[in-house]
């Protein structure tokens, strides 16, 4: 294999062990590339997989070795079915780590599942559940998690906070789900902040977050050290406005709760005003509530971290329910359905790095289909 061709990519996944026996007629790592590139130009499944490899069998020969031609979609199934999924993500966190020049300051985390992943129409128990890590700058995925199923998010959540390198400069944002004491812990224990969504999971926690910044806003937070900001978006013919209040002072108010939550430094309330233009009907208010580790007061710093959460959806699984139709995918043999949603990320993170071409995430799928010298460079860059 010609280094030069795949060394930016392939170099990180060069000891993923491989499920097969020694004497395997395809090498593991033409497998990956071919698979790689033909999810990035519109394969859905393994069949599409095969056929990609067979209509670029010539170019794909100038990097690859190929010495059995081209595997055949069962391969490829059989393979990425058996691939252990924790080497593959190791492999693959090495390879984000070699691409987060940037650096990572917020950090996002949430479960998704793969609704059509499971074997059975008449058990749907068995569909894959995910959960990732998120980076808001780059908005690129960087870690991901199975779950041993629908319920049991928390535990891929504590296992990937385990994995991922933080530092003081990063903020960890998750919902409410992950609103729990040891996982707050477990963030401030890698001297990273955190800002938690506060819900009725936790009814004590909620009830007196509510009331105290609810009586707060009542009073414009007469007397309580506080800091605000506000942003106003409009867009598909609605404009919205948010106001972000954080106060350091509030959580001296919260009771005997507050020290049940190690690191607590502010409580922030966010004020959603949505108005949908043209449409005759009052603007809709919705209040969130949020639970921080972040010292100093900084509206801007906790409502950026709250916003950039959100991107967990629209960059991450809208991206990928709607431009690689993941939860109409029917892979699902055992390890199948998590490692083709691995390559869907490998494929999204190569498209979102590549800089030069000034397009959506669709036409520089479409460009890698019909511009080899394009294909290469994504992955290569």
């Amino acid at each position: 294999m010609d280094a030069q061709a795949t060394g930016g990519f392939l170099r990180h996944f060069s000891d993923l062990p491989d499920p097969r026996a020694a004497n395997a007629v395809h090498r593991l790592g033409d497998i990956l590339i071919i698979a790689v590139c033909a999810v990035i130009c519109g394969a859905d499944s393994w069949v599409d997989v095969e056929t990609f490899g067979k209509a670029k069998r010539p170019w794909l020969s100038s990097f690859l070795q190929l010495p059995r031609g081209i595997p055949s979609h069962d391969t490829f199934g059989r393979v990425f079915a058996s691939l252990d999924p924790e080497a593959f993500e190791r492999c693959f966190q090495r390879w984000m780590v070699a691409l987060r020049q940037l650096g990572v300051r917020l950090v996002a985390i949430d479960g998704k599942s793969i609704r059509r992943s499971f074997e059975h129409a008449w058990d749907a128990s068995g569909m894959a559940h995910l959960v990732s890590a998120f980076a808001a700058e780059n908005r690129m995925t960087f870690a991901q998690i199975a779950t041993a199923g629908k319920g049991q998010e928390l535990a891929a959540m504590r296992q990937l906070l385990e994995l991922l390198a933080l530092d003081e400069a990063t903020v960890v944002t998750i919902d409410a789900l992950g609103c729990q004491r040891d996982i707050a812990q477990q963030i401030i224990g890698k001297e990273a902040d955190y800002v938690l969504a506060v819900k009725e999971n936790q009814p004590a926690l909620h009830a007196a977050v509510k009331r105290l910044m609810d009586e707060a806003l009542l009073e414009s937070f007469g007397g309580l050290r506080h800091d605000y900001c506000e942003s106003t978006d409009g867009d598909h013919g609605r404009i919205e406005k948010r106001r972000v209040w954080v106060s350091d002072q509030a959580v001296e108010h919260l009771g005997e709760v507050a020290y049940e939550w190690p690191g607590l430094a502010s409580v922030a309330v966010v004020e959603s005003t949505r108005q949908v233009i043209g449409s005759g009907k009052p603007p809709t208010t919705q209040r969130r509530y949020y639970i921080s580790s972040i010292e100093h007061l900084n509206a801007n710093r906790v409502g950026e971290a709250i916003r950039g959460h959100w991107g967990i959806e629209n960059s991450l699984h809208w991206q990928l329910d709607v431009s690689f139709g993941e939860d109409l995918r029917r892979v699902r043999k055992n390890h199948a359905a998590e490692n083709f949603s691995r390559l869907c990320r490998i494929a999204l993170n190569l498209l979102k790095n590549e800089k030069t071409a000034k397009i959506g995430v669709k036409g520089k799928r479409l460009k890698a289909g019909w511009d080899e010298p394009y294909l290469l460079r994504l992955l290569t860059g």
